[in-house]
């Protein structure tokens, strides 16, 4: 259902539309609010900012739709604003009337609740909005989440300004016009209409699918699932009060009547002891009581599941000797920041990974983790940007600094961290989130994912460093997402030398007459049975500072003279800096199932294989059981015609081409272009 209508006016603002406009009874915009309450209730969450945490947003987006009623009998409606229906009646005028309120409600707390960066200033700014209906108690509420699609678009909406989220949300949910939207967003008091309509365009094309995903379970704050609060940490506070009124009840009993209340003659005010950590070699430090830490259950409260939402653990926490020293050891190597490397600043090693300053937090960081792990103390920090791992070792060997990109992470970049390592084994710490923890080879498809303890500070147990130069086993780490922020959510990850492990995923091979598929976790048989025999090539990804790692199957050949069906796999490669590389893979029939195949072509610095490059054509030479020599050329799925001119002549209509060959090798000369379905032309990767 679509409706089209917006109102110049929030109702309830005491003024009034042009005469001769239709004027909106009170009664008729109850009907329209009550009629339309979950979806109204929907766009207003959509609107307002991730920032503000997944239970304060529902009660937000509630108290829109509920102030949303005019507050007089009847309401003059503005001409600048169109009807909200081809008929233009009563209803139509009603809901245009309750949706234009909900909206500029909705940007007026969007505009007035803190935007991403300092937790402890977002705290504070957020705590001064004045509170208003409806208000809960001991509850936490939150939609149900869904995918990692959903999610991604809510961190692309958080990333638009108010406006630019409204323009995106009454365009893909509303299916209003571009002329309506600007109407609608000027009248609700948007002062750049056309910027908000601009950045919505440009989110637009960059995600398909968006009126599906902007009306899955992710955004609907009308039916909710609760959690309590923090009960030990809601007694705790209990406490805290009943004593603070019982001390300022004494302290008022205390005071005496006389006087003026200052100091008496010749005191001065005294200074207290300097903080731990703030002298040293390079100037001022962060002091340990600075770092910010997460309360234990924000993970469950928040749409920005990443880092930020990780709490403080480990049996460390408050060794503040232990923390100055890794506050200090940033300070120092940030001091000497020669970029990525490695290198020694004084006592500490330190090493950083490709594409990552080792500047020191201009701000305190946030905490993760301080404790005992096999022997060695280790803190891990996490300022916004970047993780900082600071160990030292259970022998007299110097401690070790190392520093990592971790900016624009999510539910799967940010599920764990390898908190410690040797030459032969590593242990992850994992995120609030991590429900369950297995470890799989990846060189068996077939083999059942075996069950990984984990301690209570979410520590695992000891996992193998694949060998350098071998590769008889590839251990990958097997995880499980809470049913409290994603349904039946596994995913994989693996070690790769980094901080952080890179996120395997798997794009299947499109379906005749479908539209393009979507990344998905590497998880099934299928999937597995590819990365198979991709599992050895990840030991040349290592200490490259890879984020994620995909692998799309973009098509499967029948081979001549019956040879069976091979697989064409591109392997995109993502790193934290922002760089990716790709490398086009002809998998033929195998008796391996770690069988390489052919890497037949390979690009750098390029949008290939992603949602931004989704056209490609790739060519190799083959030999049959008989040995007779074939060129084979396959294409994605756009691909309807290829075409090979040079010494050797061919074409053929659709995806697929093999040409019998005179010799070994394909001709020189030989050039190979592909068809698209829009008409343009496309080259193979060399």
């Amino acid at each position: 259902m679509q409706h089209h209508d917006h109102d110049e006016h929030a109702p309830g603002d005491g003024g009034s539309g042009p005469v001769g406009a239709p004027a909106v009874a009170v009664a008729d915009a109850e009907a329209a609010l009550v009629e339309h309450y979950p979806h109204l209730v929907r766009l207003a969450y959509l609107v307002l900012p991730a920032e503000m945490g997944r239970h304060r947003r529902v009660l937000a987006a509630h108290r829109a739709v509920q102030r949303a009623l005019p507050r007089g009998a009847r309401r003059r409606r503005s001409r600048a604003v169109p009807s909200s229906g081809p008929r233009g009646g009563a209803a139509d005028r009603a809901y245009g009337e309750v949706r234009a309120a909900v909206l500029r409600g909705a940007l007026r707390q969007a505009r007035q609740a803190p935007r991403a960066g300092r937790a402890g200033e977002a705290r504070r700014r957020g705590r001064r909005l004045r509170p208003g209906l409806p208000l809960v108690w001991g509850l936490r509420l939150f939609p149900s989440a869904a995918g990692p699609e959903e999610a991604a678009l809510d961190r692309e909406l958080a990333n638009l300004s108010p406006g630019g989220r409204a323009a995106f949300v009454l365009r893909h949910l509303e299916g209003l016009s571009e002329p309506d939207v600007r109407a609608l967003l000027h009248a609700a008091g948007d002062a750049d209409a056309q910027a908000a309509c601009a950045a919505a365009h440009r989110l637009g094309r960059e995600r398909d699918g968006a009126s599906a995903l902007l009306a899955s379970a992710e955004f609907d704050s009308h039916a909710v699932q609760t959690r309590p609060t923090d009960l030990l940490r809601r007694r705790a506070l209990a406490r805290t009060a009943m004593l603070a009124a019982g001390a300022l009840l004494l302290a008022l009993v205390a005071v005496p009547l006389t006087g003026d209340g200052t100091s008496g003659p010749g005191t001065e005010p005294v200074a207290g002891p300097a903080a731990p950590g703030r002298e040293g070699p390079v100037g001022a430090r962060i002091a340990p009581a600075e770092l910010r830490r997460t309360p234990a259950e924000y993970w469950a409260d928040t749409s920005r599941v990443d880092f930020g939402a990780w709490p403080a653990r480990g049996d460390r926490t408050g060794d503040a000797a232990l923390l100055g020293r890794a506050l200090d050891a940033w300070a120092v190597a940030g001091a000497g920041d020669k970029g990525s490397g490695t290198g020694e600043d004084g006592d500490v090693r330190v090493a950083v990974t490709p594409g990552t300053s080792a500047a020191a937090p201009p701000d305190p960081p946030q905490l993760l983790f301080a404790g005992e792990v096999e022997g060695a103390a280790v803190v891990l920090l996490h300022d916004g940007r970047r993780l900082a791992r600071y160990t030292e070792g259970p022998d007299a060997s110097r401690p070790m600094l190392t520093i990592a990109r971790a900016d624009d992470a999510d539910v799967t970049t940010a599920a764990a961290v390898v908190v410690h390592r040797t030459a032969t084994s590593l242990r992850y710490l994992t995120a609030p989130w991590i429900a369950g923890t297995a470890t799989l080879d990846l060189l068996d498809p077939d083999g059942a994912p075996e069950r990984l303890a984990r301690s209570e500070a979410g520590v695992t147990g000891s996992l193998p460093v694949p060998r350098a130069g071998g590769c008889t086993r590839r251990p990958v780490l097997w995880l499980r997402s809470s049913e409290r922020i994603v349904e039946s959510h596994a995913f994989l990850v693996t070690d790769l030398g980094e901080v952080t492990p890179a996120h395997l995923t798997y794009t299947p091979p499109p379906e005749s007459g479908q539209p393009a598929r979507a990344p998905r976790e590497a998880v099934s048989a299928e999937a597995r049975r590819v990365w198979a025999r991709g599992a050895c090539a990840l030991g040349d990804l290592r200490d490259s500072g890879v984020r994620a790692v995909y692998n799309w199957e973009f098509g499967r050949q029948e081979l001549p003279r019956g040879a069976g069906r091979a697989a064409w796999v591109c392997r995109r490669t993502d790193t934290w800096a922002g760089r990716a590389s790709v490398s086009v893979r002809f998998l033929p029939p195998a008796r391996e199932v770690s069988d390489p195949g052919r890497e037949v072509a390979v690009a750098e610095d390029t949008a290939l294989c992603s949602r931004f490059g989704q056209h490609l054509v790739a060519r190799t030479t083959w030999r049959a059981p008989d040995d007779e020599p074939y060129l084979l050329v396959a294409g994605s799925r756009e691909v309807t015609g290829l075409r090979v001119t040079g010494e050797v002549r061919a074409a053929r209509d659709g995806r697929y081409l093999a040409v019998p060959l005179d010799g070994d090798d394909t001709p020189s000369g030989t050039r190979v272009t592909a068809r698209l379905t829009d008409g343009t032309t496309l080259r193979p990767l060399p």
